[in-house]
């Protein structure tokens, strides 16, 4: 048995959704928690009631559509991903995943086509982690973060929870997380946010393992004084201090391919061009595909920033803000995936994920597996970001493809990761 996704229909959902939040130079602006997220996330409910799904809103306000199967108790076979997005983000980032599994549910309808077990796309809460930490509705879901510590959680500036966002924008369900009902395994699409299969020239990418990561917070503290008559041997200058240890993630990710290192955020104070800054906070960020050597990556990282204060005078405050291991997603899953992507005709490749994803979250007690397509010249949170409607088709098929087997009871998923 086998569905045919309409890459029209699918097409148009994504430019229809890409209008809330839209921006001069042709992207989104979703962060989470905000009216425009409220408004994607009705036009997403409403697409799922007209598809003839249950929408469900869990404590966290993670949404999920569900379409019944022929075995009501039978394991869900969930598919998804997120709605929100950076500020100058994407069309397609997350909002892809999302879409594709509501095609794919779109399709077995317009095909009469039942299975056995039901099929729910999830919308998470935060993945972006543009005002908190990044992935945090699927964390909550599959309780690696406590939902009363997650609620709890509140905007620096404004001083709001995480509770009232979710109230402002009505969705503070009352539905339960992960246990409250079984569920067989999770499938993500997305783009692949990196050039490899562009470069390559081929359409879909197995996902069978995640790339770990760290995230850290990190502040230099030192004494302001004037630009002009301060010695530079005497000046305890944070920014100077940031620029070192900045380069130091460099350094460190290019010493250990094909690991990366990032410093994304900067605040300066005062932040004035004739006084030397006495307080920097900034963000770090190392990731690499094997535990062990992110690891290390992380000890040299922190021997090195120590160092780099103590040499200059400065107080160094370094917190983790993220700690996501590397893993195996579940091979059998991902070997139906590969079955799938062969059938579409179009060249692919197996792959890890670069980029954090809630599958790498979930992918801690379910079998799951993602589904990549190119974006062109591999850039991703950025409002250039694309993907040509062949790719955005040929993904939505392997997935739709692929949940009608687990759906069905096709794949038998072995051991869970």
């Amino acid at each position: 048995m086998s569905i045919r996704i309409n890459g029209d229909r699918l097409w148009g959902s994504l430019m229809e959704m890409a209008r809330i939040g839209a921006t001069k130079k042709g992207g989104v602006n979703r962060i989470a928690f905000t009216d425009l997220d409220q408004q994607a996330r009705d036009l997403f409910a409403g697409w799922g009631r007209a598809a003839g799904c249950d929408v469900r809103v869990d404590r966290f306000g993670n949404m999920f559509i569900r379409r019944p199967g022929r075995n009501p108790d039978a394991p869900v076979v969930m598919a998804g991903s997120h709605l929100d997005s950076q500020p100058t983000g994407g069309k397609f980032d997350g909002v892809y995943g999302v879409l594709a599994g509501l095609e794919a549910i779109r399709c077995l309808n317009d095909q009469g086509i039942e299975t056995e077990a039901p099929i729910e796309v999830v919308n998470w809460t935060n993945e972006e982690g543009c005002i908190f930490r990044p992935m945090i509705g699927s964390a909550v879901w599959t309780g690696l973060l406590p939902l009363g510590d997650a609620l709890a959680m509140r905007e620096d500036r404004e001083g709001w929870t995480i509770q009232e966002g979710l109230e402002r924008i009505g969705y503070a369900g009352d539905q339960g997380l992960m246990g409250a009902y079984p569920v067989a395994c999770y499938l993500e699409a997305h783009i692949e946010q990196g050039p490899v299969l562009e470069d390559a020239g081929e359409m879909v990418g197995v996902v069978d393992a995640t790339q770990g990561q760290l995230w850290y917070d990190l502040a230099l503290t030192g004494r302001e004084a004037h630009a002009g008559p301060t010695p530079m041997a005497v000046r305890r200058d944070a920014l100077m201090g940031m620029s070192r240890i900045a380069l130091e993630i460099d350094r460190i990710a290019r010493a250990n391919e094909p690991g990366c290192g990032t410093v994304g955020r900067v605040d300066v104070f005062p932040n004035s061009p004739n006084t030397i800054p006495g307080r920097v906070a900034f963000s770090g960020d190392l990731r690499h595909p094997e535990d062990a050597v992110l690891r290390a990556m992380d000890q040299e990282f922190r021997v090195s920033a120590r160092r780099i204060a103590e040499e200059m005078g400065l107080t160094l405050e370094l917190s983790e803000r993220a700690d996501i291991p590397s893993m195996p997603f579940n091979q059998p899953l991902a070997d139906a995936v590969q079955k799938a992507a062969i059938a579409t005709g179009k060249p692919w490749r197996r792959m890890y994920t670069g980029a954090g994803h809630d599958a790498c979250n979930v992918a801690r007690f379910l079998p799951t597996a993602m589904i990549f397509i190119p974006c062109r010249d591999g850039i991703s949170h950025n409002e250039a970001e694309h993907a040509q409607p062949e790719q955005v088709a040929v993904g939505a098929q392997v997935l739709a493809e692929t949940l009608l087997a687990a759906a069905n009871g096709e794949i038998d998923f072995g051991v869970a990761p």
